[in-house]
């Protein structure tokens, strides 16, 4: 709870993954790659509730034995690789996001976020009034410098030429979103707002904490890092 606001934790975790498979229950660092998430939303001190939105027999299972409740099975039509993520959290706040102020989206594919990373998402979302907040990093390599090919497979800029910086140090900082925390106000979403706007605030988290899974070499990455900080 931030103040009189209660906050639901919503952890999403499907059965289908095709780069990596059985991805949300595989063990890095000596646990199942969702108990992460989960320790951290429980850990958390402004979420009230944490739940799990899944699919899978065997991830409820495995939530369930880390601590997180899963008071329902998420439907197929909400599993497949072409659903969205804003139809699987209002589903999940139909059935249970009764008495709750905010939401707070959390995805086992971002494991390495703090329990402070959760608060100040919260925190920040609810003292500047704003209808969501998200966790974002910084990116080391400005996408004035990027380009595309034409139809004659020439370079093409994503922006004009006249906006590329001459050297690193004249590029302004770059962000990009993470992943790792998505924070909204109920009535926001429930009404059909989405987690990113021109309203959106965000809480900035290092490099080291945005790893996101997405392949093989992710999780040996993950492995990596915390045998080398362990």
């Amino acid at each position: 709870m931030i103040e009189d606001a209660k906050v639901l934790g919503l952890i999403t975790a499907r059965g289908g993954s095709k780069a990596v498979p059985r991805k949300n229950v595989r063990m890095v660092g000596g646990k199942p790659l969702i108990a992460w998430t989960i320790e951290a939303a429980l850990t958390s001190k402004t979420i009230d509730h944490v739940i799990l939105s899944s699919d899978d027999e065997e991830i409820i299972s495995v939530a369930k034995k880390w601590g997180c409740e899963a008071p329902f099975v998420r439907p197929d039509e909400l599993a497949s690789d072409t659903a969205g993520t804003l139809d699987v959290v209002r589903h999940a706040l139909k059935l249970e996001g009764e008495g709750y102020d905010y939401v707070v989206l959390l995805q086992p594919t971002s494991p390495l976020r703090e329990p402070g990373d959760i608060d100040a998402a919260v925190e920040l979302c609810h003292t500047r009034n704003t209808p969501t907040c998200v966790t974002v990093c910084e990116v080391d390599k400005t996408p004035y410098w990027m380009f595309k090919l034409d139809e004659n497979a020439c370079l093409e800029p994503l922006f004009p030429i006249e906006q590329m910086p001459v050297n690193r140090q004249a590029a302004n900082p770059v962000y990009m979103l993470n992943g790792a925390v998505y924070v909204s106000r109920n009535n926001h979403i429930i009404n059909g707002g989405e987690f990113v706007s021109n309203e959106t605030v965000v809480h900035i988290m290092p490099p080291e904490r945005s790893l996101d899974i997405d392949t093989e070499q992710d999780l040996a990455r993950m492995e990596f890092s915390l045998n080398r900080t362990g």
